[in-house]
């Protein structure tokens, strides 16, 4: 089919493509698609979107789907990748003319053709560069501007590449064209500034944008065309005249007002020449240094005196911090503590610094910063009015500080105080000791002055540490300040409770937490909601701190909670009940079983606010760990919550819902602690177990969580959940064990021990698929130790607790080898003897002990040939676990338990929880804790030696090592 016929039929499906209508558009995709692959496809797509007289949305998409081809089908080792001819063709049919008249679409091409050079050039392309740069020239303005488009675009993508080739090839490239791109960046500027007066708008628009594009592939060039631009006179050059550029162009900015068309352009552009610096500053931190007196003077100059008056914007001012910020912070900037060690350029950069820093202007940035910058301003002042919420979680933390005006003024001056706390803190506490005393309510200028010096002592508090007697100043005057109730008074009231909060962590006296308490449940019932918000913050650091205690909280907890719970249900911002029920687990998880009187209202509330939160999941992923801490608080009363419980836990682990992707892990984590603290298994908390298949195909890092809530299951109540789920969940091992790590193999192995060891008699035959594996591990000597020491484990279970099911595994194992029981047998407890050492738990080498004791008495010849491995295992189980008593000199075994031990629960030490007491229920029925080895030594051996008689039993123990022997008769005295 020739190129034009293939048109026609290609535009059809595209136009139906565009089509509103499903029924048309769907097959239209169809068949797109199928010809992504096609030859000529794309030459096709090339002539459509070139062709300025079709319709525009189909133009769009042709370019789009040439944009996805050359993603997929460029690279030569792609699959169905284009041929050598058809891209040739492709590049050449790019580039012949730059006059697409709709902008969108000429953005587009700019992008495709940057993506082809990314790949191509300037090897198979090397007439691209040459090509833009001649296009650039041209006088028909539509050409030049859409080629130099195409020059950022193109420029911006080789800039990326970060290949140790790649790099050297764009600083070729670079050093090739920079004279040509200063000067055309020269030449769209002084065209701009000479128009701007003329009142021709479109004129001067025209001229901006040819200026804004030349600038960026300028700043690309600069900031990563070189590795050591300081060597370029150019790059200098470029980079010292943009200083004069910057006033010329803020100078321009005071003609031009808001609302004037090229306003936004122009702003624009002078962030761009900030942004150039900035980027420098980070890529090239030495090369700066003969920038950085000029980037102080002129950022100072216009945040921080009259000059800025009338030109300055709040972006700009932003940017111009944040370099004062990295001039002050940059790390190759401070010399070591042992000045010789530091390179030249540190010591210059510094010694620059601290000639410009002097104390004059030191003070002056602090003051202005405080009583200009951090003054709440009269838009804040109305948002808090109009919306409290929005005022609260006004963006902090994060990156906010690069462009956001007040977390970037908060940063700022943190780093000024950090670096010269010395020259600053005397001028901070000035400022302190003239605001003594409250306030008078009818100033609001003044009140707002406090407001901002108290912040600046907030944000410095750990480095006003030794400065400040914050216990005197807290009595003194910032208590008194929180009983001010006047309405204009708030903005203090918030900041005090902020500020408290800020030192909490940094200096606070203990003994002073009732007091702080008391100020907390009163401002929880201010009539302002910033204020109570902000309160509830505070004392979550307060709770959260380390010298928090208890007994102080206690005599408080009913009134806060409340006080929190009825907030709680105020806000209606999904961030800030999100917050508020943070600060609730937080208080929870602190008090732990002391909150149960109190949580009845919560309880109420928390599955309505789960079903209004429906469409968002990270307010569920707070319920969620408000339950965890619930839960753990209300130990085995948690059983009343499962009407709502286990739904979340249901629908927050179901990996066939979509929420899971936000709720898994916290609702993975309900789900175990539900298990821990729950009192007896119900049919409900049985059946989400349906959940857990699916979890283990996934084998993500919530595996380890998912093992454990197994094994709650089986502590709760063995034998209902292993009748009903020990089919599945052995297969989904026996899937696990093929491809899972060895750590993962031990993870699971220990599942299968617990199960053994909680029901020996349907354990073994539930993961009976299992064991033929470990059996196999055990006699071809598994080489990782900690795999060798479970696998053992695993049959140490079942040899001592369930011997009959242990002869029928053996047998069904001879069949496999193709040897006899006998034989088989003797070769595993050859390697068992052998690998005992790889056995590191005491539990588990007490078991291997009493598992191949339990073989005797015996008359079987194979069974007495390895007698002297079973006595030296024995042996060594009797030097683990034999402690000497002192008093009476004789030894006893130190694993075994009684019921009449209760161990003694210290005021730091949790609770034992539901599972904790099960356990400990578990180990009194456990051999291992039930049974003394010495005594089970001894009846063994007095058993052999009835079976074998007194002369048969005698050659018998001399094929043991005297040694031995004769530590054996010492543990065995008194018997």
């Amino acid at each position: 089919m020739d190129l034009n016929s293939a048109s026609t039929v290609v535009l059809q499906v595209l136009t139906q493509a565009t089509s509103q209508d499903t029924a048309v558009l769907k097959p239209a995709e169809e068949q797109l698609k199928q010809w992504e692959t096609q030859p000529g496809f794309y030459s096709v797509l090339l002539n459509i979107f070139t062709n300025h007289s079709l319709d525009i949305n189909v133009r769009w998409l042709a370019v789009l789907y040439f944009k996805h081809g050359i993603d997929r089908y460029w690279r030569r080792v792609a699959p169905h990748a284009l041929s050598e001819e058809e891209k040739s063709t492709l590049r050449a049919g790019l580039i012949t003319n730059f006059n697409e008249p709709i902008n969108q679409i000429a953005t587009q091409i700019a992008v495709l053709i940057a993506k082809v050079a990314r790949l191509d050039c300037p090897r198979q392309w090397p007439e691209l560069i040459p090509t833009l740069i001649e296009s650039v020239k041209v006088q028909d303005d539509l050409r030049q501007h859409r080629a130099l488009l195409t020059f950022y675009h193109v420029t911006k993508t080789l800039a990326s590449k970060r290949l140790a080739a790649d790099r050297k090839l764009f600083y070729d490239l670079a050093s090739g064209i920079y004279t040509f791109a200063c000067s055309l960046w020269n030449h769209h500027t002084d065209t701009f500034l000479q128009q701007v007066s003329s009142g021709n708008e479109v004129a001067v628009l025209s001229s901006l944008e040819r200026t804004l594009l030349s600038l960026k592939v300028l700043r690309k060039l600069t900031v990563n065309g070189f590795v050591e631009p300081h060597k370029n006179m150019e790059v200098m050059g470029f980079l010292h005249g943009i200083f004069e550029r910057l006033k010329q162009f803020l100078e321009c900015s005071r003609n031009i007002g808001t609302d004037n068309v090229c306003r936004d352009r122009l702003e624009k552009t002078i962030i761009l020449f900030t942004k150039v610096l900035l980027d420098f500053l980070d890529q090239h931190p030495f090369s700066f240094i003969p920038l950085i007196q000029r980037s102080l003077e002129f950022s100072v100059s216009y945040v921080f005196t009259e000059v800025g008056e009338g030109v300055t914007f709040e972006r700009f001012i932003v940017q111009c911090m944040n370099l004062i910020k990295m001039i002050v912070k940059n790390y190759a900037y401070k010399p070591s503590k042992n000045f010789e060690d530091s390179s030249p350029e540190t010591l210059e950069a510094h010694k620059i610094k601290m000639a410009f820093f002097t104390y004059p202007t030191l003070t002056e940035i602090c003051r202005r910063l405080v009583s200009h910058y951090f003054l709440l301003t009269e838009e804040e002042l109305t948002m808090w009015e109009e919306d409290p919420e929005g005022f609260t979680v006004e963006e902090t933390g994060g990156d906010s500080w690069k462009y956001s005006l007040r977390p970037c003024t908060e940063v700022l001056f943190i780093d000024i105080f950090h670096e010269y706390n010395q020259t600053l803190t005397p001028v901070l506490l000035e400022m302190m000791q003239t605001l003594q005393g409250p306030t008078n309510v009818e100033d609001m200028n003044a009140l707002l002055i406090k407001d901002a010096v108290y912040n600046a002592v907030g944000l410095a508090a750990y480095e006003l540490f030794d400065s400040v007697d914050f216990d005197q100043w807290f009595k003194n005057q910032l208590l008194p300040e929180l009983q001010v109730i006047h309405n204009r008074y708030k903005p203090l009231r918030r900041r005090v409770i902020w500020l408290i909060g800020q030192w909490i962590s940094v200096k606070f006296k203990s003994d002073l937490r009732p007091m702080l308490y008391e100020a907390i449940c009163n401002l929880l019932q201010d009539q302002d909601l910033v204020v109570r918000i902000e309160t509830a913050t505070t004392l979550k650091l307060t709770v959260d701190d380390f010298e928090f205690r208890t007994d102080q909280f206690l005599p408080y907890l009913e009134t806060m909670f409340t006080l929190l719970f009825q907030l709680l249900q105020q806000v209606t911002e999904c961030d800030t009940k999100m917050h508020v029920l943070h600060v609730l687990s937080c208080v929870i998880e602190r008090v732990n079983m002391q909150i149960r009187p109190y949580v009845g209202c919560l309880v109420q509330y928390l599955p309505l606010l789960w079903k209004q939160s429906e469409e968002h999941n990270m307010l569920r992923c707070a319920i969620l760990t408000t339950l965890i801490h619930l839960v753990q608080g209300l130990g085995a009363d948690s059983k009343n919550l499962y009407p709502f419980l286990l739904p979340v836990i249901q629908l927050s682990t179901d990996v066939s819902q979509p929420p899971h992707v936000y709720l898994l892990e916290d609702g993975l984590e309900l789900w175990l602690v539900t298990l821990e603290n729950s009192p007896c298994i119900t049919p409900e908390l049985l059946r989400v177990f349906q959940n857990m298949s699916p979890l283990l195909e996934l084998s993500s890092e919530n595996l380890r969580t998912c093992f454990k809530i197994i094994n709650g299951y089986i502590f709760l109540s063995s034998t209902e959940f292993l009748q009903t789920y020990a089919v599945v969940l052995c297969q989904s091992f026996c899937e696990l064990l093929k491809e899972i790590t060895t750590e993962g193999q031990v993870q699971v192995l220990k599942v299968v021990e617990n199960a053994l060891k909680v029901n020996p008699v349907l354990g073994p035959q539930m993961f009976q698929p299992i064991l033929p594996c470990v059996f196999r591990g055990i006699i071809e000597g598994e080489r990782y130790p900690v795999v060798m020491s479970t696998y053992l484990g695993v049959m140490g279970r079942v040899l001592l607790q369930n011997a009959s099911f242990f002869s029928s595994l053996l047998n069904e194992m001879a069949h496999k080898f193709n040897q006899e029981m006998d034989q088989l047998l003797g070769n595993m407890i050859e390697m068992w003897v052998d690998r005992m050492d790889n056995i590191t738990q005491p539990e588990r080498r007490k078991l291997s002990a009493l598992a191949l004791l339990s073989l005797l008495p015996s008359d079987n010849s194979v069974i007495q040939d390895k007698f002297c491995g079973i006595i030296n295992i024995s042996v060594e189980g009797l030097h683990d676990v034999m402690t000497e008593d002192p008093e009476t000199g004789t030894y006893k075994d130190c694993m075994l338990m009684s019921h009449l031990e209760e161990p003694k629960v210290t005021e730091d030490e949790e609770p034992p929880t539901e599972q904790d007491k099960r356990k400990k229920m578990l180990a009194l029925k456990d051999p291992v804790h039930t049974v003394s080895l010495q005594q089970f030594v001894y009846e063994k051996l007095k058993a052999q030696q009835e079976v074998l008689g007194e002369q048969g039993f005698q050659s018998l123990m001399e094929t043991v090592d005297t040694e031995i022997v004769t530590q054996l008769q010492e543990f065995l005295q008194g018997f």
